[in-house]
């Protein structure tokens, strides 16, 4: 079975069969095929989840610790239950060690680290935007971040925690004050907006969604999230109606979430999933394989926004290549020139955050 194409490869080891249909990895580029899993996991990498013991971070820690690129893995969280939440994870028969560590061991957790997954942070509650996240989360992404600097310093860094379109340059501001800021390893995870265009178009389409295609460039909330349907992969049409709603529902899917969970929490589940589906690409990346294009927000000039998302390569360095946006639509250009000003406003908080608070 794991000779198959890179959809699936990850979870064809003994004893995990049974979640091959995960298909972790299922947004690959057409075309790359998977080698065995010895040859592809070159070398094991050292991953660490910040907010390990939360709705994310359990879940995301759990699909990492599955991971056979991944040798060891450090679960941390200011929660006092963490050292158990990894405790739970090592009993698991894959081939990577676990340890959980809380309080002042975040420098512990960090040590050596080739990839910091951080999903730490409040969850959105109803009514809440992502914005009224942000001094809360803010704070906490500097801190763990001043904590990679020193611990780390070299290793790829994923923001999962919200506002993502504050919480990157924040980690960037504080990463520059540090003098060790590396533009190609800093990453916003946006895929679980990938996901969502992926699942939605294909139900909508009535098309295989494992085979779908969608880039959604721009940002990681709300009307800043631009789905390119024109570009989906197998081609598709829409009427206006269909388009609208289709974009909406990307842009919001949060919210839906959010809604049907009437209080109880914001999305935690599709959040790990996406999380550790970029992470394996930044893993693939880090080992060589060729291929690997993803849409990520990071440092780009391929728009006036300082951070953006888009098709990004991902190689042994982090980001080898960022692409431009591709033959968009009138509509698409409108999505994009609209929430424009909002993305460089929230880019431009989180800057102006850190320089209040150093």
């Amino acid at each position: 079975t794991c000779s198959k194409p890179r959809l699936q490869h990850r979870f064809c080891f003994s004893g995990l069969e049974m979640l091959s249909s995960l298909r972790v990895a299922a947004s690959r580029a057409p075309g790359t095929l998977a080698k065995t899993v010895v040859t592809q996991q070159h070398r094991g990498y050292k991953c660490s989840v910040l907010g390990a013991a939360g709705g994310i971070g359990q879940p995301l820690s759990l699909l990492l610790k599955l991971n056979p690129r991944v040798s060891a893995l450090t679960c941390y969280d200011v929660a006092p239950i963490t050292p158990g939440v990894a405790a739970d994870l090592s009993h698991i028969s894959s081939n990577s060690t676990c340890t959980g560590f809380t309080g002042d061991e975040l420098n512990k957790a960090l040590d050596g680290c080739d990839v910091v997954v951080i999903p730490a942070g409040v969850p959105r509650k109803p009514g809440m935007t992502r914005d009224d996240l942000f001094n809360i989360n803010a704070g906490i992404v500097k801190n763990l971040i001043t904590g990679c600097v020193k611990a780390c310093p070299n290793a790829c860094i994923l923001v999962i925690s919200n506002p993502v379109n504050s919480t990157v340059p924040i980690a960037a501001e504080v990463l520059k004050a540090a003098g060790v800021y590396n533009p190609k390893k800093l990453f916003g995870v946006t895929t679980l907006d990938v996901c969502r265009a992926r699942t939605f178009v294909g139900q909508a389409k009535g098309n295989d969604i494992t085979k779908v295609k969608v880039p959604v460039v721009g940002g990681h909330a709300g009307t800043t999230i631009v789905p390119l349907l024109s570009q989906a992969e197998p081609a598709v049409t829409f009427t206006e109606e269909e388009r609208a709603a289709l974009t909406h529902r990307i842009m919001f899917g949060g919210d839906e979430v959010v809604q049907a969970k009437a209080g109880g929490g914001s999305a935690t589940l599709s959040m790990a999933y996406a999380g550790a589906e970029f992470a394996d690409a930044v893993m693939a990346g880090l080992s060589g394989e060729s291929g690997i294009k993803e849409c990520t927000f990071v440092e780009s000039s391929i728009t006036e926004a300082k951070f953006f998302a888009s098709h990004v390569t991902l190689g042994k360095e982090g980001v080898e290549t960022i692409h431009d946006l591709g033959e968009l639509t009138d509509y698409e250009k409108k999505l994009v020139a609209d929430m424009m000003p909002d993305l460089l406003a929230q880019a431009e908080k989180g800057i102006e955050w850190v320089a209040k608070n150093k």
